[in-house]
């Protein structure tokens, strides 16, 4: 999602970067080149022809006032603007005074309601709250067979006294959802109800009633984003026949081109809440506007990566791996394992290096990482004993043989992956001695599978983690000026990988 509008909006900023100033002409010409890459993203006429006009104005009064710097001028204006459009501040769930608190979820057909009402309770159950699913869609074949299995999957309790299969009254089993929620002291209830495959008149009739006797504290609409302008025009349907607080957008991490997102806030003034981004149950978010536009511009979202590290590395883990840093103890294959199995639960590699700012150039290089490789390099390290994994300066010739008949590996996949262990090894040591950090949790990162590492790669992911010498302080006495005057500079949303650049979250965890 967004990658083509990425691309555009990347190349149409990299062409200012050798000018001094901004002129006139400069301005309509990339003004001119954004309008193309939101219609070609399929955002919608009215939502492109406002972003542009307010871009433009902007961008006229920095090139009257003779700001230097284009390229930076541009992408904060448009960075701000993306926020403005997505939605401006983060919107999190009301939750009733008095428990329980219902959320509502309405859609069509198809856009993901009952996997995402297992999203919702296993996130909501991870904040320490007791989610009861109610399976109020008896229309779709199987609908509550599959919520069933979903509630299985995320531990959570379900409440579907019927077989559905176009069998039962979804109106009388959300009325006695809440009696029953109040009596197993269910704090949340999330009902799933029927879609169609099109909105009609006795789709939005049977929304009505089951929202009467749900008496929701929140109804989010749940809206497939691969379906583009469709989208929109299903929200403005929906809140004019049933009405929603918010929007939840699903398949986000598909291929559309974005439009639905970007439009549909300025469409029908409801807020994107939640964002669901892979199949996983755990693939799912809270939406936030200021992180979303960083992602479109190339600019990363460490915070989110922060976050996922966060919920999927144990406290106990990083604290033990934080002492053992500080003292100067050797970081040892096994450390390296633990870590990586880790790092796999936050899902794609791909996608987690895609969070790091300036990652755009190298998205061809990031398609091709495959996950599977994290697998072969576990079965290295567990073919090797207790003793080689504490001390792999033992592996001579004959040990990297055996070691490769026993993982189904060849010699040259065991001397890389103690390569890159001995790179990560020597960055735990910078780390102990308040050198370049890396990213909490995650030693493997300069030699991940797929990406290079060696000692013989020298390409764009080498430099993108070399540690800084210093404070980011630009030489240029203009771009010196813009930074001091507090002009936005994308590779400060932290590019530079010096400890004292990044957000108090990671310092943190890094002890």
């Amino acid at each position: 999602m967004f990658a083509n509008l990425a691309d555009r909006l990347a190349a149409t900023i990299k062409g200012l970067r050798g000018k001094g100033r901004l002129s006139e002409a400069d301005v309509e010409a990339t003004v001119r080149e954004i309008r193309t890459a939101l219609l070609e993203a399929d955002v919608a006429l009215p939502v492109v022809r406002e972003f542009t006009a307010v871009v433009k104005e902007r961008a006229l009064a920095a090139a009257a006032s003779g700001a230097l710097n284009p390229a930076q001028q541009i992408i904060k204006i448009v960075h701000e603007e993306l926020i403005a459009i997505l939605g401006g501040e983060t919107r999190n769930l009301v939750f009733a005074k008095n428990p329980p608190t219902v959320i509502l979820l309405a859609g069509l057909q198809g856009a993901g309601k009952t996997t995402l009402a297992g999203k919702l309770a296993l996130q909501l159950k991870g904040e320490g709250h007791t989610p009861l699913l109610v399976a109020a869609d008896l229309q779709r074949p199987n609908a509550v067979d599959q919520l069933r299995i979903i509630s299985e999957q995320a531990g959570v309790a379900i409440f579907a006294p019927e077989p559905g299969n176009g069998v039962g009254d979804p109106i009388r089993v959300t009325r006695e959802a809440r009696v029953y929620a109040e009596q197993k002291l269910h704090d949340v209830v999330i009902v799933d109800t029927a879609g169609r495959l099109a909105i009609d008149a006795e789709l939005m009739e049977q929304l009505r009633a089951v929202r009467d006797a749900a008496r929701p504290d929140e109804t989010l609409l749940v809206v497939d984003a691969m379906i583009g302008q469709d989208a929109v025009r299903t929200a403005e349907e929906f809140a004019e026949g049933v009405g929603f607080d918010a929007v939840v957008l699903t398949k986000l991490d598909g291929d559309a081109r974005g439009g639905a997102a970007l439009s549909i806030v300025s469409v029908t003034k409801r807020p994107i809440m939640f964002a669901s981004v892979g199949e996983k149950l755990t693939d799912f978010e809270v939406f936030h506007p200021d992180r979303m536009a960083s992602r479109i511009l190339d600019m990363g979202d460490m915070l989110t990566l922060i976050e996922q590290a966060e919920r999927v590395f144990d406290a106990e883990q990083t604290e033990r791996m934080a002492r053992k840093v500080s003292a100067g103890e050797d970081f040892t294959l096994d450390d390296f394992l633990e870590q990586m199995q880790s790092l796999k639960k936050m899902g794609s590699i791909g996608k987690i290096m895609g969070m790091l700012p300036g990652m755009g150039e190298m998205k061809a290089q990031l398609d091709q990482v495959d996950d599977r490789e994290m697998d072969r390099v576990a079965a290295i390290i567990q073919s090797m004993t207790p003793a080689e994994r504490q001390e792999p300066k033992i592996l001579n010739g004959s040990r990297r043989s055996r070691i490769a008949r026993g993982s189904g590996s060849s010699v040259n996949e065991v001397n890389g992956l103690i390569e890159r262990f001995s790179q990560a090894q020597k960055m735990m040591k910078q780390m102990g001695k308040g050198g370049m950090p890396g990213i909490p949790g995650m030693p493997g990162m300069p030699g991940l599978p797929g990406l290079g590492g060696g000692k013989k790669s020298k390409g764009k992911m080498a430099k993108a983690i070399k540690p800084a010498k210093g404070k980011s302080r630009s030489g240029n006495p203009a771009k010196r000026a813009d930074q001091e005057a507090g002009i936005f500079t994308p590779t400060a949303v932290p590019a530079d990988l010096d400890i004292s650049a990044l957000p108090p979250e990671l310092k943190k965890l890094l002890g």
